[in-house]
């Protein structure tokens, strides 16, 4: 579910998110959120929910009332898996993290808290409206509404960065971590203010230096690393994102939101909703919205974008989901792996598994290029 709005647009940030939140945008937004799933349901009767993500934008500028509403309103409409993982992104500031209780209150199990840096040069720097102290205060109110699970977001090669403020940051997200810490190199985008005014980024040494004894700093910390720029403790991987990236079925909600379905007749589709808030709350009308956008995935485009998000997975796929998530034959996926497995970017398909090698792991853009 899309959020779409923030106190301030980062000036690295090209998702969907946009600036006029008010208060009075909670009921109408979670009215057509609701009236979302319903044009969708059909697709997914008789499934259960294993997980929700509340994305955005910052989610957390929505009370733990409207959340609350929004996470029953599901629950009067489909069935929830027992243990299913909710999760909301939240921002460190003040008015967010004082909502911590009521989001634990509303049905929330998992938080996604947008840290990005404890240091204050460094977040004046990305444009950031919350302090190094709002972070670490908010990581401890998480702590102590009753959270037992939570990410922490966090950005390195950031502008002016060295490599010792950098791992400084990693080790203070490790003090503070309940178990999850997504931990990923700032790129510069299109569309974003960056891009117009292009910031000093460290050098490619420091990022090498950064990268390798952050690795090292989350390894001996007892963190695996089970996707790009996910780390963990056992047993604490987002479940959601899992499901993304082993190919399964989502279904999308807000302005902007994507979505991913399997239905009875082997056709995959994907759906996507306008990315204006003003325009998506527009589709409400009386009192109904129509369907969301919709297209086919072809068999090509099955077998890449499979491979694309399974080789995120630091352990790869079972090959016998493939099949199962495609609809297509295992034949397929092995002709289309043969160039790979040649430049020994992924392992040999007999072992059971779609896994790139370390080698193909550092160059996972070039590896599915291949299977074009």
């Amino acid at each position: 579910m899309h959020l779409p709005w923030c106190t301030q647009k980062c000036p690295y940030c090209d998702f969907n998110s946009h600036e006029g939140f008010t208060p009075e945008l909670q009921e109408p937004y979670v009215t057509a959120l609701l009236k979302d799933f319903d044009s969708q349901l059909p697709e997914v009767d008789g499934r259960l929910i294993e997980s929700v993500f509340i994305g955005g934008g910052t989610p957390s500028l929505f009370s733990g009332e409207w959340i609350q509403r929004l996470l029953s309103g599901l629950a009067e409409r489909i069935a929830f898996a027992p243990g299913a993982e909710i999760t909301l992104e939240s921002n460190p500031g003040s008015a967010e993290r004082g909502r911590y209780q009521s989001y634990r209150e509303a049905g929330v199990t998992r938080l996604s808290i947008g840290v990005q840096s404890f240091n204050e040069a460094t977040l004046s720097r990305l444009g950031r409206i919350h302090s190094g102290d709002d972070a670490r205060q908010a990581l401890q109110l998480a702590k102590s509404a009753g959270f037992q699970n939570w990410n922490i977001d966090l950005m390195h090669g950031l502008p002016e960065q060295t490599a010792d403020t950098a791992v400084a940051d990693l080790s203070e997200a490790l003090a503070l971590s309940a178990g999850h810490i997504s931990w990923y190199q700032l790129t510069i985008e299109r569309n974003t203010r960056f891009w117009t005014l292009r910031p000093t980024l460290p050098n490619e040494t420091t990022l090498e230096s950064i990268q390798s004894t952050g690795e090292q700093r989350l390894s001996h910390a007892g963190y695996h690393q089970y996707e790009v720029s996910a780390y963990c403790l056992p047993g604490y991987e987002s479940r959601h994102n899992l499901n993304y990236w082993g190919f399964g079925d989502y279904i999308g909600l807000g302005a902007g939101a994507h979505g991913k379905l399997s239905r009875e007749d082997g056709q995959i589709m994907r759906t996507q909703r306008t990315r204006s808030p003003a325009d998506y709350l527009a589709l409400i009308t009386n009192g109904s919205m129509p369907a969301p956008r919709g297209k086919t995935i072809g068999q090509q485009e099955r077998v890449v974008e499979y491979v694309m998000n399974a080789l995120r997975l630091k352990s790869g796929s079972p090959v016998e989901n493939f099949t199962q998530r495609t609809g297509l034959p295992l034949q397929q996926l092995e002709r289309a792996a043969e160039q790979a497995q040649s430049r020994g970017w992924i392992e040999q398909l007999e072992n059971g598994s779609l896994q790139a090698t370390p080698l193909g792991y550092q160059f996972l853009d070039s590896v599915v290029a291949s299977f074009l």
